[in-house]
């Protein structure tokens, strides 16, 4: 194959990576831009004289794959790049002429989708399904792509999909100011053994060191700001029993009483302060459960039973039934 000769792949917008640009300026022939490539044996066959740059949506794209199979470099945006297209698409649905049903749409009805994908994406993670989690990282992605495309449109306080990123951005600079700053400039440098003892050393000190830095950017008064209270039950109970366990709240003012919801609310928040997760610790449980109630049912079903009884439960119950 001819020195030169490259696969660039195009982003949204026919944007192009930057390394690209050598590859562009010393091609004899540049396809997929002006000029669409010829059959993908006559390109390969062109290329084996002269440089050859073809521009591609896809390196499966039957052309591109013929020379890279000769040897001819992809050519690829940097990663994150994809974003760009994802940012297209939505535009284009929220726009004029697209997509009825997505003009319609505003933060508030689309609150239902972003809790339905987030726990579609969790049961993928705990299911180790690779597929899954990829599909539903997408769909979680949509919705903030979905929503952001709403609040460029508002009329008095508008942003857009570039000002949540800067704002991500921002933050986790600035919260891990010992990976970007040098050191961590919210210390004040009074003694060795005080930045051993305040400073980010492992995992443990950077999330004391976060909600730290949180409390002084966004100006909490109390420990539980900024809690979310509409989060599942459990969740709430191990995160507020966080929150005040690192505030130096004694466990003996947890609350007390016999009732269902006090007895949840006390074990929930023990059970975080021991270093475990109650939320997926029940789940896994429910999880667990769920999936015997679908044995025992199978196994009455083998046997002619679709509706069973107290015994039949107890018959077919996975851990009673013969192997």
């Amino acid at each position: 194959m001819a020195p030169g000769c490259a696969v660039v792949l195009r982003g949204a917008g026919d944007v192009l990576p930057v390394a690209a640009l050598p590859h562009l300026r010393g091609a004899v022939h540049v396809f997929g831009v002006d000029e669409p490539p010829p059959a993908p044996e006559q390109l390969v066959k062109l290329a084996r004289d002269e440089s050859v740059v073809l521009v591609a949506v896809s390196a499966a794209d039957p052309a591109a794959a013929a020379l890279a199979a000769e040897g001819a470099p992809v050519v690829r945006l940097p990663v994150g790049a994809g974003l760009l297209d994802a940012v297209a698409v939505m535009d284009r649905l929220r726009s004029p002429g697209g997509c009825p049903w997505d003009a319609e749409q505003d933060h508030d009805t689309l609150r239902q989708y972003l809790v339905e994908e987030t726990f579609e994406l969790l049961e993928a993670i705990e299911d180790g399904d690779r597929a899954a989690m990829r599909e539903e990282l997408g769909d979680v992605l949509l919705q903030v792509l979905f929503h952001a495309r709403v609040a460029a449109e508002h009329g008095s306080d508008a942003f857009t999909v570039d000002d949540v990123a800067a704002e991500l951005v921002a933050k986790l600079v600035g919260r891990h100011p010992h990976v970007f700053a040098g050191g961590d400039s919210g210390l004040d440098a009074a003694s060795a053994e005080q930045r051993t003892s305040a400073g980010v050393r492992d995992s443990s000190t950077q999330q004391v060191r976060w909600e730290e830095l949180k409390q002084q950017e966004k100006q909490r008064e109390s420990s539980v700001d900024g809690v979310a209270l509409g989060q599942p039950a459990v969740a709430l109970a191990a995160k507020l029993a966080q929150r005040t366990g690192r505030a130096g709240f004694p466990v003996d003012l947890l609350p007390e009483g016999d009732d269902s919801g006090t007895t949840l609310f006390v074990v929930a928040a023990l059970a975080k302060l021991a270093g475990e997760d109650p939320e997926t610790e029940l789940r896994a449980v429910a999880r667990t459960f769920a999936g015997n109630v679908r044995a025992a049912e199978t196994a009455a079903r083998l046997e002619g039973i679709t509706t069973l009884d107290t015994e039949d439960w107890r018959r077919f119950w996975p851990a009673n039934v013969e192997v």
